[in-house]
């Protein structure tokens, strides 16, 4: 019963993000015209999406009694910490803005909600595998290429996600690097503690007997 419910909670989590992101994509790319490619350079969605993947796959594995494999686990590490992120910054830096047109219910599930949940999805169920320090490389392989990507591309069609990565609205360029270097700082301090605590809390769910998944009781 705990497995199921546990299996039940991931895929119930996924299914909201997606429908969050989708229904806000419907709302103001469908609706309003705004631009498909800057809807998906806000690193908050591109996050949300790979954590509700994540979910989704973690949740199918524990259900068909598939212990996670390394990689697994190190995926599932690098949207944890991209989620824990993603909540921290915006309630730095983000709460008191103006979001526009993003409807106030996806906005919570978003910016709070799956943070939360993603947090007490790895504290509920730590990884199997051990974990180590060089992990924490892997995890900001994502936010880097990130970085890079939203720099380039608002260079050229001067437009920017986040005014903190914007060198018009974040005093130029040394105060954009400013903010990266303390949003880095936030993502290496958040994964070596994702680590130290994925490596020392005890796992709450079984995987049972692995082989093929039976629907008979």
């Amino acid at each position: 019963m705990k497995r199921l419910i546990f299996v039940g909670a991931r895929f119930f989590f996924a299914a909201l993000t997606f429908a969050a992101v989708g229904t806000q994509f419907v709302v103001g790319v469908v609706g309003k015209g705004f631009d498909a490619g800057h809807y998906f350079s806000y690193f908050t969605n591109l996050s949300n999406l790979f954590a509700a993947v994540v979910l989704a796959v973690s949740a199918y594995r524990v259900f068909a009694r598939r212990p996670p494999t390394e990689a697994d686990d190190v995926a599932r590490g690098s949207a944890v910490v991209a989620m824990a992120v993603v909540g921290l910054v915006f309630g730095v830096l983000l709460a008191d803005q103006d979001l526009g047109g993003l409807l106030p219910w996806v906005n919570t599930v978003t910016h709070i909600v799956m943070p939360l949940v993603m947090v007490a999805d790895w504290l509920v169920q730590p990884p199997l595998a051990r974990l180590r320090a060089v992990h924490v490389w892997w995890w900001l392989l994502y936010p880097v290429a990130y970085l890079a990507y939203s720099l380039i591309r608002g260079a050229i069609v001067a437009w920017y996600p986040y005014w903190f990565i914007n060198p018009a609205l974040a005093g130029g360029w040394g105060g954009v690097a400013v903010f990266a270097v303390a949003i880095s700082v936030g993502f290496v301090v958040m994964s070596l503690a994702m680590v130290w605590l994925g490596n020392r809390l005890p796992r709450r769910v079984d995987f049972g007997q692995a082989g093929p998944v039976s629907v008979v009781p």
